[in-house]
């Protein structure tokens, strides 16, 4: 895949001195869905306001396929559907109006079937004459998305895009979202939910203090950061661990009932062998035993506090 985005020692301190974004280098490739991850105020929607053009960079560029975000701005923005945070629609218009003058804006010619095939996939379609004040927060959410996409960019930012939507509907969004992939449009996704993240993106960028910490495929970043548990269930509890296990990560949960070992992924597997056989030596039986590997949630709150 090609970069659509590409992001160059991008950074922004604001007049109080406050550094919203350290320098940032980034590659977003076409037709990707990347998730940006960090607590309240670490920078993301300030990123994505600065490549969107609704706040100045102090430093470094952004090119949008092709075009800089400061010189080409208007062949630039046009490649980009935003959907902020607020809900920023005309609350006494009609579904379909605001599709329809989002398009316009962009000078689009008019499509009504192109509108009617956007507020089906988003299940608003019976909704088209609706007045936005009469729906639902969830619904005016997909009325966002709705005008972002009206337009028809290559490039979709969604800026918590199901903050204050029910889960039921979040899955719904999911798989709208995945459509739009399918369909070649690339999705820049920043979120609280981890497991949206875990759920939709090829790649997640970690921002914390206006610092990109990393940028991974989904399946990468588990693979390297995530540690793995090995759970053994004893036939009779214990009240401290055998001397002969200290050489080994162990520790007993589950009040004495279970030893859990906490290995990486790169370990050997003989290491979990030695294991066993020292269990065994230190006259410990158990019944069953568990695997588990840490969630991208824990990956995540494990870098931050780091």
């Amino acid at each position: 895949m090609q970069p659509i985005i590409n992001i160059t020692n991008l950074s922004k301190t604001y007049a109080n001195g406050f550094v919203a974004l350290k320098p940032i280098n980034l590659a977003i490739n076409d037709g990707e869905i990347i998730a940006l991850l960090g607590p309240n105020g670490a920078g993301t929607t300030t990123l994505i306001s600065i490549i969107c053009g609704i706040v100045n960079p102090s430093g470094g560029s952004v090119t949008i396929g092709g075009y800089d975000i400061v010189r080409d701005y208007r062949a630039a923005r046009s490649l980009i559907g935003l959907v902020p945070q607020e809900l920023a629609t005309d609350a006494f218009e009609t579904v379909n109006a605001t599709l329809s003058l989002s398009r316009g804006l962009f000078g689009k010619k008019p499509d009504q079937a192109f509108i009617d095939n956007i507020l089906k996939d988003l299940s608003l379609l019976d909704k088209k004459d609706s007045k936005i004040v009469t729906l639902s927060g969830g619904m005016k959410r997909r009325v966002m998305i709705g005008k972002a996409l009206a337009h028809e960019p290559r490039i979709l930012f969604l800026d918590e895009p199901t903050a204050g939507v029910d889960v039921e509907l979040r899955k719904d969004m999911w798989a709208v979202v995945r459509r739009l992939r399918d369909s070649g449009v690339t999705v820049i996704l920043t979120t609280h939910y981890i497991d949206e993240a875990e759920e939709m993106a090829d790649r997640i960028g970690v921002i914390n203090k206006g610092e990109l910490m990393l940028v991974e495929s989904k399946q990468a970043l588990m693979q390297k950061l995530g540690e793995k548990r090995l759970m053994l269930h004893l036939m009779q509890p214990v009240s401290e661990l055998p001397a002969s296990l200290g050489a080994f990560r162990v520790e007993l949960a589950n009040e004495g009932n279970t030893l859990v070992y906490i290995y990486d992924n790169q370990s050997e597997s003989s290491d979990i062998t030695h294991l066993l056989d020292a269990v065994e030596a230190a006259g410990l039986t158990f019944r069953d035993l568990e695997t588990r590997q840490n969630s991208l949630e824990e990956i995540f709150v494990n870098l931050v506090k780091k």
